[in-house]
């Protein structure tokens, strides 16, 4: 679409409307408590703006809830499975495709195949559940970020990008046989929803085959990752994003997508691939873990509302939509001197905790604090990217500082308003003018994995650091 205004519209009507969740400050400042600092604990109705994930929080289209009532709820061999299959096929090319509930179901599939001690996967970033089903398995997740993704406030049209140099060294460190797999995350999640290139992933390419080690997209981002290369790479500006995703897919081995961020819809993923040894295998842990072949622990309305939305998210005017309401969020927090990953990316807009809060060591979460600090004055929820979620631990348990403090602030896709950013824009302001009142936390209880979604925290004792 040639469009020529400055205001971005949302590309859709809105046909039915779900109130929010308002509170005042003295009732969140009691949730809180009950919640043991922790937003995930905090009930859904108390949350005013939830920007705690993009992940199956989007609202689907009036084809896809169409597409609902014709599913085909079979046990085998369901219709609803084969129009799934299609457009996975389609789409990324592979052949085989094996329906999972979710993204970290996949990765825990396939690590669950291919990994295991002595063995490195090397990516260049891996998020939450996929480092932490890595190294359930035993093997070690690496990362490779380029230098430019950890200057949060210099502008870089590709900071998702991996250090190919850097990669190789390892690998010629470690022995390719060790490294069953590479993955490239698209967009690059845990830092800043950023793009990977063409000529990035092209190089992946080339380095993985130089070496005999398949190559893997993360691909839940793709359709975002596609237009970022579209709007920012030589070569790409009038090729449809479809044709730069489908070239993206042709890069590699194999992909998982958790669906519940680019196909649009509020559960569901894939595993895909073209190595028949190892869906083979995966085929067995999905039978024994998620269910049969044909449905893969989802429903067969939920196979069909896949397949609308993986077509639905290439749709360019909605994706211009899309990055630009991250771009209008993050613009407007700058202005107001609040620091972010700068560029935003795809999904959101993360808040640089630890230059927000500098008076905060890491051991006192700043990340967390902020986010608990943005609930308690507005009724906005984020989640903490930081010590919490990525710290290690001593022998004592203790937790040791995150390379990064952020706060991602993910926006569901088709389901706020320009409106409504404008206010948590408002609300980050106001914090921003008293910062140094906001208190550090300290730990009261933690699982050794994956902590950030059950810790229990609470006030480090009234001091600020």
């Amino acid at each position: 679409m040639d469009w020529k205004w400055k205001t971005i519209i949302e590309p859709f009507k809105i046909k039915s409307v779900e109130p929010l969740g308002f509170t005042t400050r003295e009732e969140r400042l009691k949730i809180l408590n009950a919640a043991h600092y922790n937003l995930f604990n905090i009930r859904a109705e108390k949350v005013l703006i939830d920007l705690l994930t993009d992940s199956g929080t989007g609202a689907m289209s009036a084809a896809q809830w169409g597409g609902i009532m014709i599913g085909d709820e079979s046990y085998a061999g369901a219709r609803s499975y084969y129009t799934f299959e299609r457009e996975v096929k389609g789409l990324t090319g592979f052949a085989e495709i094996i329906p999972v509930h979710q993204g970290r179901a996949a990765e825990k599939i396939l690590f669950g195949v291919i990994g295991g001690r002595g063995k490195y996967i090397i990516s260049n970033s891996h998020f939450d559940t996929t480092r932490a089903n890595v190294e359930f398995s035993g093997a070690q997740a690496v990362d490779f970020p380029v230098k430019e993704a950890l200057d949060f406030d210099k502008p870089a049209p590709f900071k998702g990008n991996a250090d190919i140099t850097a990669m190789e060294k390892f690998i010629n460190e470690k022995g390719a046989k060790n490294i069953p797999l590479c993955v490239m995350t698209v967009t690059n999640n845990s830092l800043g929803g950023q793009p990977v290139s063409m000529e990035n992933l092209k190089a992946a390419q080339n380095l993985c085959r130089k070496h005999g080690i398949p190559l893997f997209l993360d691909c839940a981002r793709f359709a975002e990752n596609a237009y970022f290369i579209k709007l920012r790479e030589k070569g790409y500006a009038q090729c449809p994003v479809r044709e730069i995703a489908q070239e993206m897919f042709e890069l590699a081995d194999g992909a998982w997508m958790s669906s519940k961020k680019d196909a649009l819809v509020n559960i569901g993923g894939f595993l895909a691939m073209n190595n028949r040894d190892w869906s083979a295998k995966a085929r067995q842990m999905l039978i024994l873990t998620e269910g049969f072949n044909t449905y893969g622990g989802l429903a067969g309305r939920d196979l069909e509302a896949i397949a609308i939305g993986l077509r639905e998210v290439l749709d360019e005017n909605y994706l211009q939509y899309r990055i630009r309401s991250a771009q209008y969020l993050g613009e407007g927090l700058l202005k107001r001197g609040v620091p972010i990953i700068n560029p935003p990316g795809g999904h959101g807009v993360y808040v640089n905790a630890r230059k927000f809060l500098p008076h905060l060591k890491p051991q006192r979460f700043p990340a967390q604090s902020l986010a608990c600090a943005l609930y308690l004055e507005g009724g906005i929820r984020g989640v903490e990217i930081g010590t919490l979620m990525f710290g290690r631990r001593d022998a004592k348990n203790n937790f040791l500082a995150a390379p990064m403090e952020l706060v991602r602030l993910a926006m569901p896709r088709r389901v706020y308003t320009q409106s409504h950013i404008d206010y948590v824009i408002e609300v980050l302001g106001a914090l921003a003018k008293k910062k140094k009142t906001i208190k550090g936390l300290e730990v009261v209880e933690a699982p050794k994995v994956l902590a950030h979604f059950t810790a229990k925290l609470k006030p480090a004792g009234g001091r600020s650091a």
